[in-house]
C-alpha cells in the first residue's frame, strides 16, 4: 500500500506529496516528518532499532518513534499513529521540545534524509506488542546513560538525526521534567 509524505519549500510550506518509498534516495526531496522522545513512570527513556528491513537507517538505535504525517493528518495525530503501529503503545502529555528543527543526512547506504522534523516528548501510557517489520528492539534507559552512549558513538550504532538532536535537546528543561519520577 502506497504511503504518501508531504512536500515542503525551503519555509515548510505544504507544496505537494509523493510516495514515501520511492521518495527516499539520494535525492531525497525536502518533506514534513516528527521525532517523539517517550519516558515512562521511572523517568526512563525508550530508544529503538530499527528493523533490518528498513530502507533508511535499517538496524540503528534511534529514539522512541519517528516517521511523516500524512497528507491533512496533525503531527500528534501521526505520532500516536506511529506509536500503536511500531511499538503497540499509547502516549499522552506531549509536549514539543523543537518545533523548527530541520536536517539532511549525510548518505547512509545511498539515501539521504531531508526533513523538516519536529521534535516532541510524550509519557507512555499503554504499551503491548512490538511490530518487528518496524523495530527490531527496545531498551529503556536512564537519560544521562542515553547522553553518554550516543556522544561516544563514533560509528553508525546511533541514527544521525538522533545524535544531531541530542546537542539541541540535551538539557531542555522539559527532560528534566519527564525524568523526575
Amino acid at each position: 500500500m502506497e504511503e504518501l509524505i508531504v512536500l515542503v519549500d525551503q519555509i515548510g510550506n505544504k507544496i505537494g506529496t509523493a510516495d514515501k518509498y520511492l521518495s527516499h534516495n539520494k535525492n531525497t526531496p525536502l518533506h514534513l516528518a516528527f521525532s517523539c522522545y517517550v519516558f515512562n513512570e521511572k523517568g526512563e527513556f525508550l530508544i529503538t532499532r530499527r528493523a533490518l528491513i528498513k530502507k533508511v537507517w535499517p538496524r540503528v538505535w534511534t529514539n522512541s518513534v519517528c516517521g511523516h504525517p500524512g497528507p491533512g493528518e496533525g503531527t500528534i495525530d501521526a505520532i500516536k499513529r506511529r506509536l500503536k503501529e511500531e511499538l503497540g503503545m499509547t502516549a499522552g502529555d506531549f509536549r514539543i521540545m523543537l518545533p523548527k528543527y530541520r536536517y539532511k543526512t549525510p548518505p547512509y547506504n545511498g539515501i539521504i534524509e531531508n526533513e523538516i522534523c519536529p521534535v516532541y516528548i510524550a509519557r507512555l501510557e499503554t504499551m503491548s506488542q512490538i511490530n518487528p517489520d518496524e523495530v527490531e528492539a527496545i531498551r529503556w534507559v536512564k537519560w544521562q546513560d542515553y547522553v553518554l552512549e550516543v556522544e561516544s558513538d563514533d560509528s553508525n550504532n546511533f541514527s544521525w538525526w538522533c545524535k544531531d538532536q541530542l546537542k539541541q535537546i540535551r538539557d531542555n528543561p522539559l527532560i528534566t521534567i519527564y525524568t523526575k519520577k
